[in-house]
């Protein structure tokens, strides 16, 4: 079984930076990749980027490229997103997702198999 736990979420000024975690516990296998969603209220869940967890290629929403970084720590089984340049519009739920068996980077809710339980991001103005 596979669970994912997000953390660092929080209340930020815009411009501000914020870096989020997702520990997975469990196994992992060089086929996964690691995606990052968002949830702004009122709207779809929306994809934000993914990583592979065996090489560390990434892959970013345009809303984000440029301002957002996905690492990982193979060690930890810890994948994080450093989020830089931070505004309003970036306020939302965000959510670490697992696709066990990745082709190529997916940016969409059916890629990903399993998910974590969201950590709340506001950014004020």
């Amino acid at each position: 079984q596979v669970r994912l736990v997000e953390s660092g979420g929080g209340l930020v000024q815009a411009g501000d930076s914020l870096t989020l975690a997702c520990v997975i516990n469990g196994r992992t296998f060089s086929t996964w990749a690691i995606g990052w969603f968002r949830q702004a209220p009122g709207r779809e869940r929306e994809f934000v980027s993914a990583i592979s967890w065996s090489s560390g290629i990434t892959r970013y929403a345009d809303s984000v490229k440029g301002r957002f970084i996905a690492r990982r720590d193979n060690a930890k089984n810890t994948v994080y997103l450093l989020m830089n340049t931070l505004s309003p519009e970036d306020t939302a739920v965000y959510y670490c997702a697992v696709d066990t068996n990745w082709i190529s980077l997916g940016t969409r809710d059916h890629d990903y198999d399993y998910w974590g339980q969201g950590t709340q991001v506001t950014v004020s103005a």
